[in-house]
């Protein structure tokens, strides 16, 4: 089955719809509230009811995302969110179902249920929210903490490689990966709807800005005067072109990107051209691994492929079975076999 069918006319809902009375709890000046903003923007052109819309989240400061929306919530314990989503699709694949994590939350204790529900390719769509901290319990390292980074719980700095979320994603065969930044809110928006467009796992990863305990950790992206040259925006079909004005590009050497500049020979034929629908996830592969300072960072749809989600695949398996061996007596099975009464 698809994402959920919509009940009005297009264009019908509006962000009203969508928004509780609940009182945002977000520190001033946190990017959870521009990625709140933009979701409450992109739903009503999804068209889908709220009461056909659930958002399911694990612990951290995303996690309060589902108070703040007009919709069915599911607020769970810490990292188990894609699970409690995986239950709820596989059981009403009528409803469109979004996971709001973050860094901490989906890639420590989470990383597993994480992984498990991309590689199922389970119909629904995964917010993973990235400022390289945790913030709700008050600033220490994360997974995607760069090494070195001192915080409350790394004094001397952290030692461990972060996890890269889009590698991690493209690793667990997603179909759908894309990346963001909260204050490139039309960027955003665009990401947002492209996901909820797609049939099978969407993973999107947003750079959000965590004010208090590690501000400006995406200051390069975050700023729009350093953006242009420190982030390619991909657009499939398009070379790989960035720059504040437009003379730098991306081309492979082998296996090896490496960043070149127009001219003096240089074409943009020369350069990486983007194809988001590659069958093999290679080169999707090679764009995340594409880290500031040394090469500007992609943001925008990385891969976009198009294969059977789990719950048609599991709903196929069911009426398989059915039309084999009938519909099944409980009763019958909980008295099937040897069984044994003990006094």
């Amino acid at each position: 089955m698809s994402k959920a069918v919509a009940t009005k006319s297009d264009n019908a809902y509006t962000a009203d719809d969508f928004t509780s009375d609940e009182d945002i709890r977000w520190c001033p000046g946190c990017g959870d509230y521009s990625i709140l903003a933009q979701m409450k923007k992109v739903l009503p052109d999804i068209g889908v009811a709220p009461e056909k819309t659930v958002f399911v989240s694990g612990i951290g400061c995303s996690s309060r995302f589902p108070y703040y929306l007009n919709t069915y919530g599911i607020h769970g314990i810490h990292g188990r969110a894609p699970a409690i989503a995986t239950g709820l699709k596989a059981a009403r694949p009528d409803l469109s179902v979004w996971v709001i994590t973050g860094d901490g939350d989906g890639l420590s204790i989470g990383g597993n249920h994480l992984m498990h529900a991309i590689r199922r390719n389970l119909d629904i769509n995964i917010v993973l929210f990235n400022n390289r901290i945790y913030g709700l319990t008050k600033g220490q390292y994360s997974p995607t903490s760069p090494a070195g980074h001192i915080t409350s719980s790394t004094p001397a700095g952290s030692i461990d490689g972060p996890l890269n979320p889009l590698s991690v994603a493209i690793g667990s065969e997603a179909t759908f990966v894309a990346r963001s930044v909260d204050t490139h809110t039309k960027h955003l928006g665009m990401v947002l709807k492209r996901a909820a467009a797609h049939k099978g796992a969407s993973f999107v990863e947003v750079y959000q800005n965590c004010n208090v305990y590690n501000d400006l950790a995406f200051g390069y992206a975050w700023d729009r005067k350093q953006r242009p040259d420190n982030m390619v925006e991909l657009e499939h079909g398009k070379p790989l072109v960035f720059g504040s004005n437009r003379d730098k590009g991306i081309r492979l050497n082998g296996f090896n990107p490496e960043v070149v500049t127009l001219g003096n020979g240089i074409t943009e034929a020369d350069l990486l051209a983007h194809d988001e629908h590659a069958e093999e996830p290679a080169l999707a592969y090679i764009l995340s691994r594409l880290r500031y300072p040394r090469f500007p960072e992609p943001i925008g749809v990385l891969r976009s492929v198009e294969l059977p989600s789990y719950e048609v695949l599991m709903d196929r398996q069911i009426e398989e079975a059915r039309r084999n061996r009938g519909t099944g007596d409980l009763e019958a099975l909980f008295n099937a076999g040897d069984t044994w009464q003990v006094s």
